[in-house]
């Protein structure tokens, strides 16, 4: 059994073969898939999709980095109140995004400080977006960081030093992606130096799509091309790394 930890396949470009992509997703031993909300103007659509597959879609809530404007409290006062229903398995999600935009850096870093406390008190792992950010995310990841802190970086992107300082945390799991069968990524240097008991498997679905798929719409079922670029980066097979990363995933998502 192969785990998608991140994949947006609510969204729009979805709606008309959902099923099918359910579907592809069986085919490829991908079973189950986790669903992280990015606003207010998501959640209905992650909701639905977690309604309609129950058994292998769960919902996470929390307010994407790239969604922090002026509106941020009203933004945040929805998360909350959604996570107060406890049906949500992560807080996510969440972080800070400096590819894009910097006009919002600080209340992305509100943003990101209270839900990570919302997260400590629900007892629920965090799912971080470390864009252009891995330095502003440690430092306040650094001061949070305690027993009750866990979860998943998410499209994990960075070197092997900064791989060091997630291990240190002792409660976060690496998600790696389709940049890893990029050619000139880089990360498949990375990614052989940390050990599988580190890493959990995703996509990003719709989004950046693995060789020899890059270019088109991603989906769930290419977990499984990532799960055989990670066995060969180790040297170790498929079902090796589905098993290790499926049982990380359980354990940050206690699913």
């Amino acid at each position: 059994m192969i785990t998608d930890t991140h994949s947006h396949i609510y969204l729009d470009v979805f709606q008309e073969d959902i099923d099918e992509v359910m579907s592809r997703a069986t085919e490829a031993g991908v079973d189950r898939i986790f669903l992280p909300n990015i606003d207010k103007s998501s959640t209905a659509q992650v909701n639905a999709l977690a309604e309609k597959y129950p058994q292998r879609c769960f919902p996470m809530m929390g307010l994407h980095p790239c969604s922090v404007n002026e509106n941020v409290a009203e933004e945040l006062a929805h998360v909350k109140a959604e996570l107060d229903t406890g049906k949500y398995c992560a807080v996510g999600e969440i972080g800070i995004d400096l590819y894009w935009d910097k006009t919002f850096f600080k209340a992305q870093q509100e943003a990101f400080r209270k839900q990570i406390e919302w997260a400590k008190e629900m007892q629920l792992p965090i799912i971080i977006h470390a864009r252009e950010s891995f330095d502003e995310i440690f430092e306040i990841v650094d001061e949070m960081n305690d027993e009750r802190l866990f979860g998943i970086f998410h499209c994990f992107t960075g070197t092997i030093e900064q791989a060091k300082h997630i291990m240190n945390y002792g409660g976060f799991y690496m998600g790696i992606g389709g940049v890893v069968t990029f050619k000139n990524s880089g990360l498949d240097k990375v990614v052989k130096d940390i050990p599988l008991d580190q890493l959990v498997l995703e996509t990003d679905a719709p989004y950046l799509t693995p060789t020899p798929y890059r270019g088109k719409r991603n989906e769930s079922a290419y977990t499984r091309i990532v799960a055989q670029k990670v066995a060969d980066l180790h040297e170790t097979s498929i079902e090796h790394v589905a098993e290790v990363t499926t049982n990380n995933a359980n354990s940050v998502f206690k699913v």
